[in-house]
């Protein structure tokens, strides 16, 4: 008993550190309705782990475009209701895997010329 009382003083359990990444992509143009169009991989830093609590996300369209948006991860994706916000709809999801934007216009409009993408995911 005392040995197993011995080993287990000496464990500690892990826990991942509660943290955040920053990533930007380049400007991108959805020109056919109805067909997205997929910002460069959002990339997290090397060695990324723990879950997605949050993401903060942001872009910007022309003044009076707007179109559709949506934040993806390999494992599901999220419709996003303004250029710039928050959601936990990935909570739970790694938050060491790449993440991209997804645009396309709305029907009638112009091509879709968005920039300044950025995401912030924080994560435990």
């Amino acid at each position: 008993m005392l040995g197993a009382l011995a080993a287990l003083a000496g464990f500690v359990p892990t826990a991942h550190a509660a943290g955040s990444w920053v990533a930007e992509a380049p400007s991108v143009r959805a020109a056919i309705v109805g067909r997205e169009t997929a910002s460069e991989a959002l990339t997290p830093p090397a060695g990324t782990e723990g879950r997605i609590r949050e993401v903060r996300w942001r872009f910007r369209t022309p003044p009076g475009q707007g179109g559709h948006a949506r934040l993806c991860h390999p494992a599901g994706c999220v419709t996003l209701p303004a250029p710039r916000g928050r959601s936990t709809a990935l909570a739970g999801l790694p938050a060491g895997e790449p993440l991209s934007f997804r645009f396309s216009p709305l029907p009638g409009q112009a091509p879709l010329a968005v920039e300044r993408l950025q995401v912030i995911v924080n994560f435990q």
